[in-house]
Parts: structure tokens; C-alpha cells; sequence
């Protein structure tokens, strides 16, 4: 018996995922619900002078503006309101701190009259224990090939599952 899948979203770029997939085949018709989306794993940097961790709890959501890089920017677009975010401190501490999450999608920046450059809320979730240095996840091979050791001077990046889980697990929680 063959089957044929139909369906609505963009699964074939990895990012959407159909909310209903229907599957015809020569006897009968059934409708599975699956996910909207898949979650998102991303880190935002930081510098604490600037505006840091403690910041983001007191204020407790932040409009995430400001971002003209072509490639932290279009990772902005793919950001989703649940995607978990790190919250990485840049300059002398060089760590991640704590655990936020997307409040709102990407929509137009309001410091900027350019269209194209977007931005998202990120509210927190929970601090780290024990910040998770730089050294110390260039030391961590199951981080070996994260992208925040390859392009370091980007200030929003993708991180895969495994990679946030292993970041968490080393700040203790």
C-alpha cells in the first residue's frame, strides 16, 4: 500500500514543522497534530557594563535591539516566542550566566528606520549556579564544535540541544 503525505508549514527547511499532517492511502484518510515548531536553542551576548544578567532579572523582559550584523540578525528572525536562550557576558568575564527565554519574535527594531533589522523580547528564566567560562567550554569536547568557538564575535548564535543541555549541566543546573 503506498501513502502519500500532505501538509502546511515549511518542513523542508528543518525550522517549521506542520501542524497537521494527513495521510491518504487507498483505504482510509487520518489526520495526525504534530508540533507548530521545533524549540530553538540560541545565546545572546552580552556586555555586563552595558547591560548584564542582573539587569534582565530586575527588569524582568528586555526588548533585544540594536543588532546590525547581517548573521545575528537573521538569526534574530529565527528566534521564537519558548526558544531557550543562554545569556552569555562578553568583554572580561567572557561566561554564561543564566537561562532566558523568548518572550516575543522578531518584529521591526525600533532603534533602527531600516526595516530589515529586527528584534525580539527575552525575559529570564533561571541564573546558573556557577558561570560557565569560555575556557572552560573550549575544554568541554562534546562543545567542540559550537559555533560560539568558531565565530566568537557574533552576539546571537544557535546552539543545538546538546550543546545547551552540556552548558547547563557545567554551570549546576
Amino acid at each position: 500500500m503506498s501513502a502519500l503525505w500532505l501538509g502546511k508549514g515549511k518542513a523542508a527547511t528543518g525550522r517549521r514543522i506542520p501542524k497537521t499532517t494527513t495521510m491518504v492511502t487507498k483505504k482510509k484518510t487520518t489526520t495526525k497534530t504534530k508540533l507548530a515548531s521545533a524549540p530553538g536553542f540560541w545565546l545572546v551576548k552580552q556586555e555586563p557594563e552595558g547591560y548584564s544578567w542582573d539587569d534582565l532579572v530586575r527588569d524582568g523582559r528586555t526588548d533585544w535591539t540594536g543588532v546590525r550584523n547581517f548573521q545575528a540578525r537573521n538569526n534574530l528572525r529565527q528566534m521564537k516566542a519558548g526558544d531557550a536562550v543562554l545569556f552569555y557576558h562578553s568583554g572580561a568575564s567572557k561566561s554564561v550566566v543564566g537561562i532566558a527565554e523568548v518572550a516575543r519574535s522578531g518584529y521591526p527594531d525600533p532603534t533602527s528606520d531600516d526595516a530589515q533589522w529586527v528584534a525580539v523580547d527575552i525575559k529570564p528564566v533561571k541564573p546558573l549556579k556557577e558561570p560557565v567560562t569560555l575556557a572552560t567550554m573550549r575544554d568541554n569536547p562534546k562543545l567542540g564544535n559550537m559555533l560560539l568557538l568558531r565565530q566568537s564575535r557574533l552576539s546571537v548564535l544557535p546552539v543545538t540541544r546538546d550543546e545547551f543541555e552540556t552548558i547547563i549541566k557545567m554551570g549546576g543546573r
